[in-house]
């Protein structure tokens, strides 16, 4: 993950090539019910305002992701779920009746699986991303960008090119030890 950017911007046919990357994401029925709605230039800006007003960046320590000349809005669609398991092929699933039939909310998995892949393309092509939580001014930005209603914000993904200095302070989070496979592993149960 990228916290600092370089204020450049990132060609068009670069996004598309991450985007295309990303759709090989695995996706319940090969719906692929995820969308990515892309700001840019002026637009980074307002997304900022919104989430990250200007008295906010006073104290906020990754200064540099505001140069991110791209971010992603990842959104996930339940109804495409609905849709697609009421076709023939998968409608004696019952699934296709209503989100509560859904032990597992796929759309959120299919978008996680694809925002994971789109990190990773991201990475392979040079660039660095971010992927981070929205957890102010939703409305506000959903407003902002017509997102419809049923649409279930996953998160955000600044992308940009790395700044070259390399940022050795780390967040709390990421002090934090990674569980042991011992620790993540159940042979036969819980």
């Amino acid at each position: 993950m990228v916290r600092s950017f370089r204020d450049k911007p990132v060609a068009p046919e670069l996004i598309d090539r991450i985007v295309e990357i990303a759709t090989w994401a695995p996706s319940a029925g090969k719906t692929q019910g995820w969308h990515l709605v892309v700001l840019r230039e002026a637009n980074t800006k307002k997304f900022w305002d919104i989430t990250l007003p200007e008295p906010r960046r006073k104290n906020f320590r990754w200064k540099n992701l505001l140069n991110a000349p791209v971010i992603a809005l990842v959104f996930a669609d339940p109804q495409a779920y609905l849709q697609r398991y009421g076709e023939p092929d998968k409608a004696p699933t019952n699934l296709g009746d209503d989100v509560s039939a859904w032990s597992t909310p796929y759309w959120t998995v299919d978008a996680s699986f694809a925002t994971m892949q789109l990190l990773l393309a991201t990475h392979d092509l040079g660039l660095g991303a971010l992927f981070f939580g929205v957890f102010n001014g939703e409305a506000q930005l959903r407003q902002e960008v017509n997102a419809p209603e049923q649409m279930q914000l996953i998160g955000a993904v600044a992308i940009g090119w790395p700044d070259s200095v390399v940022q050795t302070e780390k967040g709390g989070s990421a002090r934090r030890a990674r569980r042991k496979p011992r620790e993540v592993i159940r042979e036969n149960s819980f």
